[in-house]
């Protein structure tokens, strides 16, 4: 069946859905679905290899937008030796677009699969419930349901920053899914510190210099403590493009090679000026700072110490890979690399495409 054919009525579904229930608003705050629909196309546009995107139907009816990329020699190849695909998640207030610079040249070897979180993106934005195991579960279980929607058997589950959180979640709960877990500079991991750790005055601390926490990261932690972490952007109505490329000017730079304008800008302010939802879960798991209410590394011992995991950190990157150096602790080094790409921030996969690529490649090589 052609996929055009079906995903078109899906896509307009969705898109009315959205507009009927803000239609008033467009007025002020200017974005949309279809903005953001537009804007990710051009994006995808860069896409060599046999793209697929389409919408993925939960049992609940909420839907997952999702891109599979293939190309002939992988689904050849696969008839007589099937490849684990890789599948890809973003962090908090991205998109399947991000990975502009990674999907194509991944996909070179076996099937590669992105797709936007729950209540981000172009996915279903449903309420989230405010107590921070629950919103997880709600992230977890989308997960899980998706991957029996889409027929996967097991994968390599890599998810960026708030994707790795949830990415090790799921793999704990669900570890005969997973072959190889690849974790690329996760959020949520660290306990939050005291204040004599955190001066590095505690007995027997370690003081770690890190990059210090860039502007925007400061502004989202305020902003988190007081309402949903993108309500700023929303709030600034016809202003909130410019105050994306005011705080986060780092993106354009990141995606220069493949556009010239402020095309991926626009694309983070369609993504998060959307009605509020993933960003709510994200909210109710988060303490003040942006700190886990639920630290990752309290629960990593419960992965299966045959599981393996590979841990990327930028070396620039204000996340502190020691949490990194702690889970190889915590796993006594059973199948766990933690490993540092460097010249990256926190975008590893943006700032160092080519080296990021060929780490995972390898990664994923080393499974099948």
């Amino acid at each position: 069946m052609d996929p055009a054919t079906t995903t078109a009525p899906m896509q307009n579904d969705c898109e009315a859905e959205s507009s009927s229930v803000w239609s008033w608003w467009p007025s002020w705050r200017p974005t949309s679905m279809s903005l953001l629909k537009t804007t990710e196309s051009k994006i995808l546009a860069c896409i060599q290899n046999d793209l697929w995107s389409r919408f993925v139907t939960l049992p609940n009816r909420d839907r997952i937008w999702t891109l599979t990329l293939t190309n002939n020699a992988v689904r050849k190849s696969a008839e007589k030796a099937p490849k684990t695909p890789l599948v890809m998640v973003h962090g908090f207030g991205g998109g399947v677009g991000l990975w502009i610079r990674n999907i194509d040249a991944l996909s070179r070897s076996r099937p590669v699969y992105a797709f936007d979180l729950l209540g981000f993106g172009r996915s279903s934005r449903p309420p989230f419930p405010s107590d921070a195991a629950q919103a997880e579960e709600q992230f977890v279980n989308s997960i899980e349901q998706w991957r029996q929607s889409v027929g996967l058997e097991n994968m390599i589950l890599l998810g960026h920053s708030l994707g790795g959180y949830l990415a090790t979640s799921y793999a704990i709960q669900y570890p005969s899914r997973v072959s190889h877990l690849i974790l690329v500079d996760p959020w949520g991991f660290p306990e939050r510190p005291q204040p004599q750790t955190q001066e590095g005055q505690g007995q027997g601390s370690e003081v770690v210099k890190r990059p210090p926490l860039p502007r925007w990261v400061k502004v989202i932690a305020a902003v988190v403590s007081l309402f949903n972490p993108l309500a700023v952007i929303r709030a600034a109505g016809p202003w909130g493009p410019g105050l994306v490329n005011r705080f986060r000017p780092d993106f354009k730079m990141k995606f220069e090679e493949l556009f010239d304008d402020d095309t991926m800008t626009q694309y983070i302010y369609h993504c998060n000026a959307q009605t509020p939802s993933g960003e709510v879960g994200f909210r109710a798991m988060t303490e003040s700072l942006g700190w886990a209410k639920r630290p990752m590394l309290e629960r990593v011992h419960q992965l299966p110490p045959s599981m393996p995991l590979t841990m990327l950190y930028g070396a620039r990157s204000w996340v502190d890979s020691s949490s990194g150096e702690r889970v190889v602790q915590i796993r006594d080094q059973a199948n766990t690399k933690l490993l540092l790409i460097d010249d990256a921030s926190h975008h590893v996969y943006a700032d160092q495409p080519v080296e990021f690529n060929k780490v995972v490649e390898n990664i994923c090589n080393s499974v099948n």
